[in-house]
């Protein structure tokens, strides 16, 4: 078996992993990143970013390189009932630059983030090989095993982060408990179609049927759809046969039903994500930290997935930097981050489901009192407060750029 020395471990290539290394490369710490997969083309979901992530990402000088690969700037999120809009967030009314939503395919920004970690000779990439075991001193992770066989690798580390994901190996191997909350009534079926020159430049949920859809504008010229269906309902509807899925997804979108139409042709075009909520009963052990949706898993309403994985990654950076110059992984230190940052993410939790019952829910009273709750809402100042943290988050969080070293990643280089 092979053998290396790092400082930080970091399994998991996604925003929250690669936004991290960077947070500690650039604070002069060794880091190792382990991805199973060995590129970025593939298929990514989240793909929103909130003013909250950009300003991160533009403290950490990576958000223009990312924009300049291609995306759009998103207005508004607007919530349409029959072509009559019932609420309509104004991102425009928040402080520039971060003024706006921004659509921007996962891969620019993971491609930039680690052009800019690779700018670091202490900085290597694992690519396409999975951790297999974690390495323990005592009761202490000390590190990750990656690959099979003759093939292993090890890596001693002075602590090790999982941020892979919400079906997380590392979260599993360390025996970190789960709870899956059913928070959401629906899970989402997803697929793009040609934007045919139909882009609106805003975030929209769209209720015509029983149904209501998510919609934006995704690059390059694609709209992103998001049809809601009841928790667990696929197997029933494709039952049906796909033609007859297809005449359903056409109805709740009347407005894009030829581009429906013209573009779904297989289950193949379709991608179901099961939604529901969840936390790790614990985002620390000795050795040990859990990041993202790792440590805390959301569903799609209000964009947050990315945006609470780059601030995860600022909260943590400094709890890690003073664990590393002390030479203390112990559970004790590393309960900061946890402390710090379980109550914006409780805040989360009871937002998104509060927005998935105002705006999914059919039927009877919702029915009735969802026009009446939006237009009171759009006239108090609950508006602006409402915006503020979907957009930022309960608690506004920076990068500590106190804590980097004065040799930068060109310096480095």
């Amino acid at each position: 078996m092979e053998h290396m020395e790092t400082d930080f471990c970091v399994v998991g290539g996604g925003p929250a992993g690669l936004a991290l290394a960077l947070l500690l490369l650039r604070s002069g710490a060794r880091v190792t990143v382990v991805e199973r997969a060995r590129s970025f083309e593939r298929e990514f979901r989240g793909e929103i970013l909130q003013p909250g992530g950009m300003l991160l990402l533009d403290q950490l000088g990576v958000l223009d390189r990312a924009r300049q690969r291609g995306g759009y700037p998103l207005r508004r999120f607007q919530l349409v009932e029959h072509d009559k809009v019932l609420m309509d967030i104004d991102y425009r009314q928040l402080p520039a630059p971060h003024d706006f939503l921004l659509s921007i395919p996962q891969r620019h920004l993971l491609e930039e983030l680690l052009t800019a970690c690779r700018e670091y000779p202490d900085f290597v990439c694992v690519e396409g090989r999975s951790v297999s075991e974690l390495h323990h001193e005592g009761r202490r992770v000390a590190g990750a095993v990656v690959g099979r066989g003759e093939q292993r690798l090890r890596i001693d580390a002075h602590l090790t982060v999982g941020a892979d994901g919400r079906y997380s190996k590392v979260r599993r191997l360390a025996g970190l408990g789960y709870t899956r909350v059913e928070a959401f009534k629906h899970d989402i079926l997803w697929f793009k179609v040609p934007s045919d020159g139909r882009t609106t430049h805003d975030i929209r949920v769209y209720r015509s049927g029983k149904n209501p859809v998510l919609i934006y504008d995704s690059y390059p010229d694609s709209i992103q759809i998001g049809w809601t269906l009841p928790h667990g309902g696929y197997k029933e509807l494709s039952a049906e046969g796909f033609p007859a899925l297809v005449r359903r997804i056409e109805e709740a979108v009347p407005i894009y039903a030829d581009l429906v139409r013209a573009t779904l042709t297989g289950p193949g075009d379709l991608s179901l994500l099961d939604v529901f909520a969840g936390s790790a009963d614990t985002w620390v052990t000795d050795g040990l930290v859990l990041i993202g949706d790792a440590a805390h898993t959301h569903g799609p309403i209000g964009a947050q997935g990315i945006n609470l994985a780059l601030q995860d990654a600022a909260v943590l950076h400094p709890v890690l930097v003073a664990s590393w110059q002390a030479k203390d992984a112990g559970r004790d230190r590393l309960l900061a981050y946890e402390t710090a940052r379980r109550p914006d993410i409780d805040a989360v939790f009871s937002l998104q489901a509060r927005q998935s019952a105002a705006m999914l829910t059919h039927g009877g009273l919702s029915d009735r009192v969802r026009p009446l709750v939006a237009r009171l809402l759009a006239h108090t100042p609950v508006y602006r407060k409402v915006l503020q943290q979907i957009a930022f988050g309960r608690t506004p969080v920076r990068v500590r750029a106190d804590l980097f070293t004065e040799q930068t990643g060109s310096q480095a280089a």
